[in-house]
């Protein structure tokens, strides 16, 4: 009898051990939640079509909230549910190039701490806190499944977050939390079925917020160079520039076709499709540092980054497409040799 019950126990006993890492993820996850949830907000709003709601979430103690454009991008009339209440939010600004908007009410506010979506790697668990149809705040975990700068052929205008989380309706604009219940992304658009979603990563909406807290706008800038793959790589790099646009901040700070692109800013370069995130951390008006390869020479030149010249022109036309991508490359030039393109139309 007593050999008939070691092969009981040891079943017993492993299956308590697979328990048990399941009840601390469960446990993990509601702390996370419990802590977190109250700074996360229901936004209510209209536009030309119909009413609109959303999800966004307080980054600082005044009020202050980010979603995603397609919940604060283009609508009126905008309330938040907070602490029972039903308050009324205004905008302070509209970004399609990020795909954010940040919004204000005149309210003192919890908020959620800032992580770093650059410390993640692929299947690092994260969470979102979002209020799907008309539901109550719901939280859904999953992993990282990728960081990406082109889904089906369309590029993004800064790498995004693939992540295996599951959203509907309504929660677009929800914050993406690590597993310290910090902020490294914001939920933009749903995938097939709903089954994962693509969030902006924090540091991109962080420039969005510190362009307006600098200069009382976003200011978007450029170089104006060109680039393509190189045939042979110098000092671990591929990106060749091709062509000086004229009257530029590349053709004045003394940019060469044929020089090796190494970093732009505090962004390294090592292939032509890394300018993406590159430029979009640039600030017009702002010095950046370039650093290039000119044969066996090293050269760092400062360039005085200017508003791009079709900023204007890739709003009016996203506001017809989708606030989340660049328009056709046919109509838009982004000075990069890389078919940039619209993005499909799927927003939670």
């Amino acid at each position: 009898m007593r050999w008939l019950l070691i092969p009981f126990l040891a079943v017993a006993l492993s299956a308590r051990a697979e328990d048990q890492p399941a009840s601390a993820i469960s446990r993990e996850v509601k702390d996370i939640f419990d802590h977190c949830k109250r700074a996360v907000v229901k936004i209510h709003g209209a536009d030309e079509h119909s009413e609109l709601s959303g999800t966004g979430f307080f980054i600082d103690p005044t009020g202050t909230i980010y979603t995603a454009y397609s919940v604060g991008g283009e609508g009126s009339n905008f309330t938040i549910e907070f602490d029972g209440k039903r308050l009324p939010a205004r905008q302070l600004v509209t970004d399609v190039r990020s795909g954010i908007a940040i919004l204000k009410v005149d309210a003192a506010s919890p908020t959620l701490p800032i992580g770093k979506s650059e410390n993640m790697e692929v299947t690092t668990p994260v969470i979102a806190i979002g209020y799907p149809l008309d539901l109550p705040e719901t939280p859904s975990l999953g992993l990282v499944g990728g960081f990406d700068r082109k889904y089906l052929g369309y590029y993004f205008h800064t790498t995004h977050l693939r992540v295996n989380v599951a959203t509907q309706r309504g929660e677009a604009g929800s914050p993406l939390l690590n597993m310290k219940g910090e902020v490294v992304g914001i939920v933009a658009f749903t995938l097939e079925n709903n089954s994962s979603c693509y969030a902006l990563p924090i540091e991109a909406a962080e420039k969005i917020r510190s362009d307006f807290l600098r200069f009382g706008e976003v200011r978007h800038g450029w170089i104006g160079a060109n680039l393509m793959q190189a045939l042979e790589a110098k000092a671990g790099s591929s990106a060749e520039v091709t062509e000086i646009l004229d009257n530029t901040p590349a053709a004045n700070c003394g940019i060469h076709p044929g020089d090796i692109l190494l970093q732009v800013g505090r962004r390294e370069i090592h292939q032509p499709d890394d300018i993406i995130d590159a430029s979009f951390f640039i600030s017009a008006g702002d010095t950046v540092p370039i650093t290039v390869m000119r044969g066996d020479e090293r050269l760092t030149l400062n360039a005085q980054a200017e508003i791009h010249p079709t900023t204007e022109q890739v709003q009016r036309i996203q506001r017809l497409q989708h606030p989340l991508m660049i328009a056709q490359p046919s109509t838009i030039q982004p000075s990069l040799p890389l078919s940039l393109e619209k993005a499909p139309e799927r927003t939670p």
